[in-house]
């Protein structure tokens, strides 16, 4: 049996706020150089998809967006704010789910990204108070590519980039982290046909190394630390061209639809 290794969850804070158009790799190698930390070929950086969204200009200002009917009538139905159901509406392809629990309404939205989750992933917290609305990167899987390109080529060390956000679960209370973009990985270790200690052929067992990851640097970060970045060190992952979308279940598969 193979010997486990050590993993290593270094959390890195950032001093100040990101900003659209800011370069996000130059700022995620300023903070790591506060703390005294540099990067080693084998990192895994995991990033908060807040500072990517932030930094890709994927804020929008509330008091400029027009409600359309739909959107309303879930606001009355629901007492959601109409502005962000709309900012929900528009970023989904289609809505599977929407369930008023505890007074608060919940559009559960198959996102542009093929990404299923409350309100097309639209989110006012940890923005400024509630004036404007962070949405998904565009594509969170050439967001990873591209600041991993920036990264490797600033430091020469050759990392993985896994963006990650916050999820709910059917079946489970909580949130946990998720893998919602990945560049230099394989997302899935996928043990099928191989045997387990005791001889049993595996048939269904694919393990979501890059969601494991993820949540275990969320362990580090937090919600309201002021940590969007972790450095997972250790961690003998598959290398290649992978991609978030490889942890999209398909929709034939998919039984909560």
């Amino acid at each position: 049996m193979t010997q486990a290794a050590a993993v290593t969850l270094i959390p890195v804070p950032f001093p100040d706020e990101i900003r659209a158009d800011d370069d996000l790799g130059k700022k995620i190698l300023r903070a790591l150089r506060t703390q005294k930390l540099s990067l080693r070929s084998g990192d895994i950086v995991v990033v908060k998809h807040k500072i990517v969204s932030k930094a890709e200009g994927q804020v929008v200002e509330l008091s400029r967006v027009k409600a359309s009917p739909t959107a309303k009538r879930w606001s009355q139905q629901s007492g959601t704010d109409a502005r962000v159901a709309e900012l929900a509406l528009r970023e989904s392809r289609t809505v599977l789910r929407k369930k008023v629990i505890g007074g608060h309404g919940v559009l559960i939205t198959e996102t542009r990204h093929g990404l299923i989750c409350a309100n097309s992933g639209v989110d006012l917290s940890n923005v400024n108070g509630g004036a404007h609305a962070l949405l998904l990167p565009k594509d969170p899987d050439e967001s990873a590519a591209r600041l991993r390109s920036a990264i490797q080529r600033k430091t020469g060390a050759s990392v993985v980039v896994i963006i990650s956000d916050s999820f709910g679960r059917p079946w489970r209370e909580g949130l946990t982290e998720v893998a919602i973009g990945v560049a230099g990985m394989k997302p899935l270790l996928d043990f099928r046909g191989k045997r387990d200690p005791h001889g049993y052929v595996l048939h269904a067992t694919a393990e979501a190394v890059a969601d494991e990851l993820a949540c275990a640097a969320g362990l580090v970060c937090g919600k309201l630390n002021g940590v969007p970045v972790c450095i997972v060190r250790g961690f003998r992952y598959e290398p290649g061209r992978g991609s978030a979308r490889e942890l999209q279940r398909a929709r034939q598969n998919d039984l909560f639809r």
